[in-house]
Parts: C-alpha cells; structure tokens; sequence
C-alpha cells in the first residue's frame, strides 16, 4: 500500500508522529527494525593534553553495534556509543564518524572535527570559533523563523558546541516535542497545527542554554496536484468520467441570535445534509451558531483543506440577505443594524476558493435575500476567474424570502426538505438542483412565496458523486487528511478509578465538528456500595453548557435532539449524558470535574469523592476559530469595503450566467435605480424586509429566514423567513 502511494516509510512516521499515535510509531519502528540517530558528535576545538568526548546516540532494535573511525581507519577500543581520547595531541586530530549497526543493517552518523587549539593563536581561533570549555555552552547557529503553505517541508536547526557536547530538546509553543532530541527539526508536511513558535534547548552536565524564539508560520497555498480530469496514456484522448482529486465541505447553521429572530431549522439541515455529503466521501465540518470572527477563521481554515481539483461545497442556513448582487451571511452576533461589515461576503469566498485551483465550487445558501436597506456599502472584490466550474443554489429567489416549517424542534427548511431527497443522484450538479426546483414548485405552502433559484457557470458534467482519484502529490494529500482529522479528534475513553473502588468510564462523541457529548458509566462497584452515579461539574466559563440538562439519563434529555444512543459503542450499562456546544471558543484544555456520589448500605449518608481530568482541546477547539487569521496578500481582504462611485458596475462578473429562474443580471450587476440608492443611502434602521405580504390561510407553520419585525401574515402560526 505504501508503495502504490508513493508514501515513504519515513513519510508514513512522521504522520503518525504528528497526529501523536506514539502507539504506532513505536510498533512500526520496531516491527522494521529501523536504526534512528537521535544525537550527532559534534565538532571539538580543545587545547593540547585536554580529554575529548564523542557521543552518538540511536534507536532502534535491540543490541546495537558502534564502531568509531577515524578517517578510514577503525578506532581501537571505540565500540561504545561514546568515544573519549584522553591527552588529546596533534596525532589524534582529524575526522571522526560513528557506524551504527545491527545484523547487516547500519547507519553513519555526521562527521564531527577534532581540532587542537594551539598556545600561538589560542585566543584568536577560540574566539573565532566560539570555543567553550567544560564550563560552559555556546549556541553557534540558531534557527530562523519561516513563512510556509501547508504541505511544505519544515527545517530548524540549532548548532551549539560545548564539552561535553551538548544534548538538544526542541519546544513548540512552550511544549516539548515528543523525539525532537536533535540539533534539527524535520516536519516533512506541515499544517496549521504546526505554527507558532519554536526554540531549542541546548544542555549537557553542566549548563543549559536556549536558542532564540522564532515563529514559523503556516498559511494557504496551491499545492502540486494532477489535472482536474483524468487523462488517459494517450494525451489527445479524455476519459469521459470526471474526478476529484478529493471532496471537502463547510456546513454552517446559525440558530441563536443575539439580537435577532432565533431559528430552529439549521440544527436539523446541517445534520441531513453532514449524513449525506459523507455518503458522497465529503470530508465534512459541521459547525452551529458561529460569531463573526468564528465564521471568518472558519472559512480560511475551509480553505486550507482546497487545492486543485478539489470538489468544495459551502452551505450555510440562517440569516442573510443581498445588495447590489453581493450575498451576505449574518453571524450569530451582528447588531440590530448590520452592515456588510458585521457580515461574511459569499463573494469574497468564492475568489478566495478560485485561487485554490478547484475542480468544483458548490455554493447551497439557504437564507434570504431581501436587501438590506441600512446598507449602502458596496465591497470591491476584482475581476473573478473564468473558471467555469461554479454553482449557486440560493434557496430562494432575488429580494424573496426563504422559510421554514415549525412542525416540531427537528423540522426542516423548505429548501433541504426538497434537497435532501435529491443529493444523491448521480447527475450533473445543475441538474440535480433543477430537479429540487422543480419539486419545490409543487409545494403548496410556499408556492408563490419561495422558488429555488440556480445560477451556474459550469461547463462540465461534474457530479456530487463522482469518484476521488487521489493527488500525485502524496504529501499534498496526507496534509490535507491531517488538517481535517486535527478537526475532528476526539479524546481518548477514560477509566477512572476512585478510592472506594468504584471504576467510571468516560466516553465521548461528537454531534457536530463543536458540539461533543460525554457520557459516564459506572463499570465496576464493590458489594458494599448500594447506589452511586458520576457527574460532571466545574466546565470552563467558554463552553457554552446548560447545567439544568446536564447529567442527564437520557440524550433527549440532554437537549440532543439528533444524536442517538445507537451511535455510541453498544453497552448494557446505564449512562449519564452531557452536551457540551460552542467548542470552538475554548481557549485552553478542557478540564472539568467528575464528581462521585455513592452509598453504602449501612450508611444513610450519601458519600462523595471528585477527581479532576483534562482531555486537551477536542474537535474543531484545536484550529481556535476565535483569533484573527493571516490574509492572503495577493488579494482585496474580504473585510475591507468601500463604496463604489455613482455609476460604476460589476461587468467583470456579469459572464455567470442563470441556468434557472431569475437571470444572472440579479446577481451579478444592479441597474440605474440601485445606484442611486446606493448613493443616497437611507437612515439607520432595524433590517426590514422591504415589503409586507398578503394573508394566505393555505400557508401555514412556516418561518421566515429575515428579520420581519413588521413582517406578518394575518390568520397564520409560526410563519417567519430567514
């Protein structure tokens, strides 16, 4: 398998170090037997009759040989890992190398320079060399700070000479890092998990000292990748069948708005839709209820997991609207009276997306797009690329409204409840939706109201279902899977053993990429123990958690209204459940409390023990959401905005064209009477729809995705939009 992946040995190591499966390493490395040499000699400047010492230490199996060389010629009595000359003169100067083997195997260390320090220019050529004796320590190269793309190769080193010569430990943010014990740091693919900062720390019996702190820094870039189609042996010739060279989606849901109308239909799409996409081998990030600056970093982590001839799909349900052909999604947090400015550009991120190199962008954005008259801003975004291989599906139409229909608190969208039964054909994209389109039109209660409408440049037969054929670049694709796993790791089983001798078990799952349940299990209990539960308590202040449906039997009760107990590994023992949201705003490790109430039977008394446990940073907390993210350079950041003179117009995007109802021209460009709206922008006011409708008693159970706070309908329930 390593070999029909073109994935080094080393290669396959170095993932398994990075995603910290110590487990795997160990067995691999010894199961090859490989010899791994973890400290070098290092190069001696010593004045005559001194005593020098030459170390090289290594890993690997059992019972390994050393032999030093001097030059060609074998050291007698150098069959250690430390070589020491005593009395040191000038016969014994010259090149020094260490053989490392076991069986036929073997390994050479660097070569390591001994040198005599003459009485004629001991001061001169010590300085210059920056010689220390055993008293002391001096780093001679120390590393530089780096600016990479994921999938790049990183290299530090730090050189330090001393006598003894010098052991080495490498920290990444103030961490140790597990094996890095040389004077260089390898990561062979890097990803956002590999920034920040990093020093080495160079010691030996007598003195410690640390190399200067640099940042290395891990951002976006087009990696190597093959074509977006397969080609056959002969290059004049095209298989008809279309690839990915991988498939990856961002599903956002915004639900419980701080100064909004709070919706109930995200939670369930965004869960449809995940269960679907991963059928189609969708890599998917399943994210509820972000804030601006959570939404922003999001995006760019999405885009981080792009390349070329990527399917990238990017859904969002909650509120939005639309100016001036720009679509706008409204964060959990964006005031009474929001701008573009308080909001994410659909736009911006499809440029963004476009200078990945992607086989396929698929924008499905279930929200409104009513105009927002307190917002006159219009943001300059540049000519888009001609790519021809993007899709809007907006599930309704310009300046309309899209709903959803309050049956009870797992109801759908009228969008996805259409959507979902479509997905998985095997059609184009375009014809797919059309079909949605279609069926959308039959239904009564929106008839009228709400129309799905498609807007597409894609001149290719491309499919949600087409096949992936992975990148000849392997290290391209490792760093990809990587950078999506580090989001969704969840912490390991814990089996707590309390002084009473009760064993819990903790267990964890995840609902969605930041929302993860744990539930407790009593495993074992002595006879005298009559009854006894675990709970859960003292959750950091950033964990958004409701604590009167904490602890609870069961996951309904647990406000998990998707989540089965099926999806949990199969176990007789009664559980306690907890749901934990808004992981992507803890700060630090998830610590909390595991509290232990028991009784005895000849106690009345209810007995308590409590053991703290922290479990890192589970799912999407690791990629902190919340801080601000590097933006690319060679593009207009998505948040700087600026008005457009009187007049102007976007015709360098006007060649989308709309393959369904409404015309690109919608979209993609405003006419004269917009301009002068833009121009004299109105007074600041709470974003209502532009227009009220008429009662219909046929339209009945529905929510609107705006913000119609003088939006309704008379002798109706419950009928609100986005």
């Amino acid at each position: 398998m390593l070999a029909q992946r073109e994935c080094s040995l080393g290669f396959l190591l170095q993932c398994l170090k990075d995603i910290e499966n110590h487990e795997a390493v160990d067995f691999l490395t010894a199961a090859v037997g490989q010899i791994v040499i973890t400290a070098q000699p290092q190069p001696q400047l010593v004045p005559e009759g001194a005593t020098v010492a030459l170390s090289c230490m290594a890993n690997g199996p059992p019972d390994l040989g050393f032999q030093w060389f001097k030059g060609k010629e074998e050291v007698p009595g150098g069959n250690t890992r430390e070589l020491v000359l005593i009395n040191v003169t000038e016969a014994q100067q010259g090149h020094y190398i260490c053989r490392v083997n076991h069986g036929e195997n073997c390994l050479f260390s660097k070569w390591a320079h001994v040198r005599l320090a003459k009485s004629s220019n001991t001061i001169s050529e010590t300085s210059n060399c920056l010689f220390q004796s055993a008293s002391g320590l001096q780093v001679i190269y120390q590393p530089k700070p780096q600016t990479l793309s994921e999938g790049d190769r990183l290299h530090l080193e730090c050189f330090a000479e001393a006598n003894p010569p010098p052991q080495f430990m490498w920290y990444h943010n103030r961490k140790p890092i597990p094996m890095a014990t040389k004077c260089s740091l390898t990561v062979s693919c890097v990803t956002t998990a590999d920034r920040g900062m990093y020093r080495c720390r160079a010691y030996n019996l007598y003195h410690e000292m640390w190399s200067e702190e640099v940042y290395v820094d891990v951002g976006p870039n087009s990696l190597c990748g093959p074509t977006w189609n397969v080609e056959s042996e002969e290059p004049s010739r095209q298989l008809s069948t279309f690839y990915a060279t991988d498939k990856v989606a961002l599903l956002i849901g915004n639900m419980n708005y701080l100064h909004h109308r709070q919706l109930r239909a995200p939670m369930a799409d965004v869960h449809e839709l995940t269960n679907l996409l991963r059928q189609l081998d969708f890599k998917v990030v399943s994210l509820l209820d972000l804030n601006w600056q959570e939404m922003h970093s999001a995006v760019t982590e999405f885009l981080l997991l792009l390349d070329r001839g990527v399917y990238a799909l990017l859904y969002f349900a909650g509120h939005g609207y639309e100016n001036f052909g720009n679509s706008f999604m409204v964060p959990i947090d964006a005031p009474a009276s929001y701008t573009s400015e308080n909001c994410l550009w659909v736009q911006g991120v499809l440029k963004r997306m476009q200078e990945r190199e992607t086989g396929l962008n698929v924008f499905l954005l279930d929200m409104c797009r009513k105009r927002n008259l307190n917002d006159a801003i219009i943001p300059k975004l540049g000519p888009l690329k001609v790519t021809a291989n993007t899709v809007f599906g907006y599930a309704t139409c310009v300046d309309a409204e899209a709903y959803e229909v309050n049956k009870d608190d797992l109801s759908n969208g009228i969008f996805m409840s259409f959507l979902k039964k479509r997905l998985m054909e095997d059609e184009k994209v375009t014809v797919m939706l059309d079909r949605v389109a279609e069926d959308m039109g039959q239904c009564k209660i929106t008839r009228g109201r709400q129309a799905l409408e498609l807007l597409s440049n894609l001149s290719e037969r491309r499919a949600l279902t087409d096949h992936i054929l992975n990148s000849d670049c392997p290290v391209t694709t490792s760093a990809r899977n990587l950078q999506w796993a580090i989001a969704h790791v969840l912490p390991e089983c814990h089996v707590l053993q309390f002084e009473c001798g009760v064993k819990v078990q903790l267990g964890f799952a995840a609902e969605f990429s930041n929302i993860m349940i744990i539930y407790t299990c009593i495993l074992e209990k002595p006879n005298e123990i009559v009854s006894c539960s675990a709970q859960l308590s003292d959750f950091p202040e950033d964990v958004e958690i409701d604590l009167k449906h904490t602890n609870e039997e069961s996951l309904q009760e647990a406000e998990s209204l998707l989540f089965t107990a099926e999806s949990l590994p199969e176990s007789k023992l009664p559980k306690l459940y907890t749901r934990l949201r808004a992981l992507q705003q803890l700060k630090k490790e998830l610590r909390f409390t595991v509290c232990l109430h028991y009784q005895y039977s000849n106690l009345d008394e209810d007995v308590q023990e409590r053991q703290t446990i922290s479990v890192g940073k589970p799912l999407v907390s690791k990629l902190n959401l919340h801080e601000p993210r590097r933006q690319p350079n060679s593009m207009t950041s998505s948040f700087d905005y600026n008005l457009v003179a009187e007049g102007a117009s976007f015709t360098e995007v006007s060649s989308f064209a709309g393959t369904s109802s409404g015309s690109s021209s919608t979209l993609w460009s405003f006419d004269s009477e917009q301009r002068d709206k833009s121009t004299h922008p109105p007074s600041a006011q709470v974003n209502f729809p532009e227009e009220n409708l008429e009662s219909d008693e046929s339209q009945a159970n529905l929510t609107s995705k705006s913000l119609p706070n003088s939006f309704r309908f008379s002798n109706m329930k419950n009928f609100y939009s986005l």
